[in-house]
């Protein structure tokens, strides 16, 4: 089964995606920032791809991607961000994601997304 950690600050935005990925027959993790993102990464078994808003206390999801990409067992990972930033703001700052959600965006939106980037990085959407 394909994993997906959720890292979001906001808990019913992490509850609607947990919900909904879940329908969709994705396992799920989620953390409240950065820092617990990087925490459930390191645990096993680790996720296949990351979906994080830029904006959050402890550590923000620019600073998360930038230790992702530092560290050879994480770079991999593709990472979606989910912000309400200009897309331009969250290249300038989380320029490693596979791809960029603006908020809002729907369930459709999401799990289309998803699919797009696990095809790409030779992963299989559930």
């Amino acid at each position: 089964m394909t994993t997906i950690l959720v890292v979001d600050d906001e808990a019913l935005i992490a509850l609607a995606l947990e919900a909904e990925l879940m329908d969709a027959g994705y396992g799920v993790v989620t953390a409240a920032n950065g820092r617990q993102g990087l925490e459930r990464l390191a645990e096993a078994p680790r996720p296949d791809l990351v979906l994080t808003d830029m904006m959050m206390p402890v550590m923000g999801g620019a600073e998360m991607l930038a230790a992702m990409a530092a560290d050879p067992a994480l770079r991999g990972i593709p990472v979606i961000v989910l912000s309400s930033l200009p897309e331009a703001a969250i290249r300038a700052r989380a320029d490693s994601a596979a791809a960029i959600l603006r908020k809002p965006y729907t369930a459709e939106e999401v799990l289309g997304t998803i699919a797009r980037v696990l095809d790409g990085a030779g992963g299989a959407a559930t």
